[in-house]
């Protein structure tokens, strides 16, 4: 049976969940619009409060379309035509990968407010190719620690090595993607990310089987948000406050928090489609995404909640509070982006990852 905290978490469906494979139109019914903008996404674009203040201002109709994965938009991408597509939002990570396909539009920097956005953000080497740069970042959060603060002690869990504490046997869940949860062990065993190499893997997957041996269950982001809103589990491996802020009003008690020796960092870029035929107005709404109202809006989309990446977002002191806004200088001074292995690491990284999802 379907509670209303997991009615909740359904809504709160993470970046790697596909709602819609259709256009999602967000306008209201009878709303007249003389333009439309087509915009690939990921869900937390959709949020009507988000999108409404541009539609009215620029009398436009806006089109999503969310995705679950860079691989996935490629696909939805050649199943389009050319001028099809205005905006896409796109891991800051693959920024370089879709810009060597040609498929973004180079940005003038000036157009933007480059100066009020964190300077740990701004990652030049990710956004600007070639000298030139094609997108801008839009917001940002961590894959680190989840939990309930009045199961645990909070304090534990400041320690990566928490993962696999027996304290808290049977009490756990595990984000199931490979990539962060190894990133995280490796933290635990004091191993720096950009430092993880193949030597390090047979330690790595002995932390992953005592975590195993440990965990109510190993999921998806709505299996293990489902857990920790329900108190099937108290701590998630893997989770951030993009699994927890969003249910912040219902349970108060939910918390995340980076641990002392570090976590891993996404973040998620915006820019305009190179076979754009409204550049001026997809551009204008990249503008208005970044301005410190839209930014406040996408931060606490009813989909997911994360850091803005323009610190002059428009927000209050509680929402600021849960986004753990003060402490976000020592957080991104001590978090590491998603790696990105070689094909050869990236197999090895997986064969321990599906020894870890069979170990019994």
């Amino acid at each position: 049976m379907i509670t209303i905290k997991s009615k909740s978490v359904v809504k709160a469906v993470f970046l790697f969940v596909v709602i819609t494979f259709g256009f999602l139109t967000v306008s209201g019914p009878g709303q007249a619009a003389r333009k439309e903008l087509n915009v690939l996404t990921w869900c937390d674009h959709t949020d009507p409060d988000l999108l409404r203040p541009f539609e009215q201002k620029h009398k436009v109709r806006i089109n999503m379309k969310e995705y679950d994965g860079t691989g996935v938009a490629l696909a939805l991408l050649e199943q389009s035509q050319p001028g099809d597509w205005d905006v896409f939002v796109v891991d800051s990570i693959d920024v370089a990968r879709v810009v060597k396909l040609g498929l973004l539009a180079p940005l003038k920097e000036a157009d933007f407010p480059f100066r009020d956005i964190f300077p740990q953000i701004r990652t030049p080497e990710l956004h600007n190719i070639h000298g030139k740069l094609y997108a801008i970042p839009e917001k940002f959060g961590y894959n680190t620690i989840a939990y309930n603060k009045k199961k645990v002690d909070p304090a534990d869990m400041r320690d990566a090595a928490v993962l696999w504490n027996p304290k808290y046997k049977g009490r756990m869940a595990v984000y199931d993607y490979y990539i962060p949860v190894i990133e995280m062990v490796a933290i635990g065993l004091g191993i720096k990310p950009t430092q993880l190499n193949k030597s390090h893997l047979p330690a790595i997957k002995e932390k992953l089987f005592a975590m195993k041996k440990m965990s109510k269950l190993v999921g998806d982001v709505v299996q293990v948000q489902t857990a920790l809103a329900t108190g099937e589990v108290d701590i998630i491996a893997g989770g951030g406050e993009f699994a927890v802020s969003v249910l912040h009003k219902e349970n108060p008690a939910l918390d995340w928090v980076l641990p002392n020796q570090g976590g891993v960092r996404w973040q998620q870029a915006i820019g305009v489609f190179a076979a754009s035929k409204q550049k001026d107005l997809a551009v204008k709404f990249v503008q208005y995404i970044l301005s410190p109202e839209g930014q406040g809006r996408l931060a606490t989309s009813s989909c997911y909640w994360a850091m803005p990446a323009n610190s002059k977002a428009v927000l209050t002191p509680e929402q600021k509070k849960i986004l753990r806004w003060n402490e976000q200088p020592k957080f991104l001074a001590n978090s590491y982006f998603y790696l990105q292995p070689d094909e050869a690491f990236d197999k090895a990284m997986l064969d321990v990852w599906t020894q870890f999802l069979q170990h019994k």
